[in-house]
């Protein structure tokens, strides 16, 4: 009969796995340590400060600090919810993401396939290089040049309208014209850039499926629907589900910078009304609460529409 120590022993196999792994980490030990500080970036600046969520259940004062601050539980989400701004806030901030991605979601992939069906060289490069210029423009220049170009005076939208007979529009103090002007924004800054990944899955499609296809008599508009179009759709679906799970995440920046006293109807998101609350009103407690709450809906979210890919598509993010 074996002794307790050696039946405790593992086995052959599982040490023969470990030094293999011990063997690859060794051999290639250049790579990880490439990855450390991604991993480092992550786990300081985004699992760390997990720690301070805590203060969402309590009455927070800098004084006493985190540890010695009373806990009061779901007072601060009652105080969200029961609130006059709770349900003008979530619907602007659902308003503006389901249109940015009704929008803005299939206009790269759009874009990507007209420049893929583009023959010369010369002009695919120059589509590329004025389509890709917008996204590194600042929001601050970017809504400098919206002030400017939609001015009621000066405005070039609104001399247009005025030489054909038009009443000028205040476009930056109409409520209705917000979540337009965001997301049409948003789609010419970042159309090009997003452009980028589906250019390289088309890269990836084999070109004798296209061969195949023209021998076959298939016309340009055929060969999209039948090969380009389901070339793109897995990694089209993974942006899907990654965009869902940051629909409640509308960018702070561009919304505060487009924000005035005549807009705030349409203008006020979650990302603002917090960092009004919490930063500019002291109620950090409060504040941590709401963007509790922001982060628990977009995971959620990730996890449901994930679960739901997997099982129609067989494509996931896990």
């Amino acid at each position: 009969m074996p002794s307790a120590n050696t039946s405790n022993r593992p086995l052959p196999r599982v040490r023969s796995a470990r030094s293999r792994t011990v063997k690859t980490i060794l051999a290639n030990w250049q790579l990880y340590v490439l990855i450390v500080p991604v991993l480092a970036y992550f786990i300081i600046f985004h699992y760390a400060p997990m720690y301070g969520l805590q203060i969402a259940f309590k009455d927070f004062t800098a004084t006493k600090g985190i540890t010695g601050s009373a806990w009061v539980g779901l007072k601060h989400f009652k105080q969200f919810f029961q609130s006059y701004y709770a349900v003008r806030i979530i619907t602007n901030t659902l308003g503006v993401s389901l249109m940015q991605l009704a929008i803005g979601f299939p206009m790269p992939i759009l874009l990507a396939i007209m420049i893929n069906e583009v023959s010369g060289s010369r002009f695919k490069k120059t589509v590329q290089t004025v389509t890709y210029a917008p996204h590194f423009l600042s929001a601050v220049v970017l809504v400098g040049m919206m002030m400017t170009f939609l001015s009621p005076r000066n405005g070039i939208i609104n001399q247009i309208i005025a030489l054909f007979g038009g009443e000028r529009i205040f476009f930056f103090s109409e409520p209705g014209w917000f979540k337009p002007l965001y997301v049409l924004s948003d789609v010419w800054q970042n159309m090009g850039w997003a452009s980028i990944i589906y250019l390289a899955a088309l890269a990836g499609i084999d070109p004798q499926q296209y061969e195949a296809a023209v021998i076959d008599g298939a016309g340009k508009f055929q060969k999209i629907v039948h090969i380009t179009i389901p070339g793109l759709l897995p990694t089209a679906i993974i942006l899907l589900i990654l965009n869902l799970g940051t629909l409640m995440s509308v960018g702070f920046e561009k919304v505060f910078l487009m924000q005035n006293d005549l807009n705030m109807d349409s203008s006020e998101i979650i990302s603002t009304y917090v960092y009004k609350k919490g930063l500019l009103g002291a109620q950090y407690s409060f504040s941590a609460a709401v963007g509790l709450f922001n982060s628990v809906i977009n995971f959620v979210l990730l996890i449901a529409v994930n679960s739901l890919s997997k099982r129609l598509s067989k494509t996931s993010l896990w």
